[in-house]
């Protein structure tokens, strides 16, 4: 039985640019897939789809059981959607922006004032309610964006990398809000950049790369593919960096990555802090100098490195042609009201 959403061969270009190429897709209720790439995969072109602001060139979607293509309309009533960019009303205040939301959302004016108020507390921003939206920072616009999205509690949301611009407490105060309404049973689509964030609140990944999901799986699974954990080393000498990545390529379980604008290599490894003193004492024996060495988890980019021989913010990777115009909410789309 398909999921809460669900997408078979989504294809979409623009131009001569294949944002999508056959993308397919499955979230049971209740669950969070997280959709990782980095700029320029296809992951907001994805979501725009979904939500029924673009139409793709083939395939087919699904959201809550609705068909996005023939039932748009009973779609967006069960769907919450906070995009890529910050979609709130400059010259209203935090308080009549969640208030205009919940109204349109035909809540009756006494629910509509108590939840505006409830989503204020929730979102850090009581304080700042009554002051006009184009005085706040980016970081409390993207807060009340997510407010906005979250005004009805829908069945399914999507939210297209929703901590970009938030400080490390906000950002933690926005993954508790999420944990809270998957337990309460809603489906969650979110794309990300950052593994962490996956890692906190994805039950299953896919990875996107032009376009195409490159690989599915668990975030334990798909650190496994890079390696599990990683070494990392900061040299002292840029000159050494050859003789450093051999020593790690000879001791470590993967491809070496090399950064020599900041002197940094990285290597999979397998045995933990085992490996990192075998490392440490191989590289005092060859007399190299170190800034800093240490364990870590994988990162996207590890992740990236292994499957694809690149890292994810990659200069070469184009910017997603669907990320382009602004996402101004569930009711209207780059060709006017709907």
């Amino acid at each position: 039985m398909p999921g809460a959403i669900h997408a078979e061969g989504l294809v979409k270009t623009f131009g001569d640019v294949r944002a999508l190429d056959g993308v397919d897709l499955d979230v049971p209720q209740g669950t969070v897939l997280g959709l990782l790439g980095p700029n320029g995969a296809g992951k907001t072109t994805a979501v725009r789809i979904l939500t029924t602001l673009l139409r793709p060139d083939s395939g087919r979607a699904e959201v809550a059981g609705l068909d996005v293509l023939t039932h748009p309309n009973e779609v967006r009533r069960s769907i919450g959607l906070s995009g890529q960019f910050a979609a709130v009303d400059e010259y209203l205040t935090g308080r009549e922006n969640l208030r205009m939301v919940a109204r349109l959302y035909q809540l009756p004016g006494a629910v509509a004032r108590r939840r505006a108020d409830e989503l204020l507390e929730r979102f850090n921003l009581a304080d700042a309610a009554d002051r006009i939206a184009k005085n706040y920072s980016g970081g409390m616009r993207r807060r009340l964006d997510l407010a906005a999205a979250l005004v009805i509690s829908p069945p399914v949301m999507f939210m297209d990398e929703p901590t970009t611009g938030l400080d490390p407490r906000n950002r933690q105060a926005l993954w508790e809000v999420i944990k809270e309404l998957v337990a309460g049973g809603t489906t969650l689509l979110l794309t990300t950049q950052y593994l962490e964030e996956a890692d906190h609140l994805a039950d299953s990944i896919a990875v996107v790369d032009h376009g195409r999901i490159i690989a599915r799986g668990t975030s334990d699974e798909l650190k496994r593919r890079s390696g599990g954990d990683v070494v990392e080393v900061i040299v002292r000498d840029a000159g050494r960096l050859e003789e450093t990545r051999a020593v790690l390529a000879r001791l470590g379980d993967g491809e070496t990555g090399v950064d020599t604008h900041t002197r940094r290599l990285t290597v999979p490894a397998v045995g933990g802090a085992k490996l990192l003193v075998e490392v440490i004492r191989e590289l005092d024996a060859a007399g190299i100098a170190i800034d800093d060495i240490g364990l870590r988890r994988p990162t996207l980019d590890d992740v990236f490195i292994s499957l694809t021989g690149r890292a994810a913010d990659d200069p070469d990777l184009a910017a997603d042609p669907g990320a382009g115009a602004r996402v101004p909410g569930t009711a209207t789309t780059e060709e006017g009201p709907r």
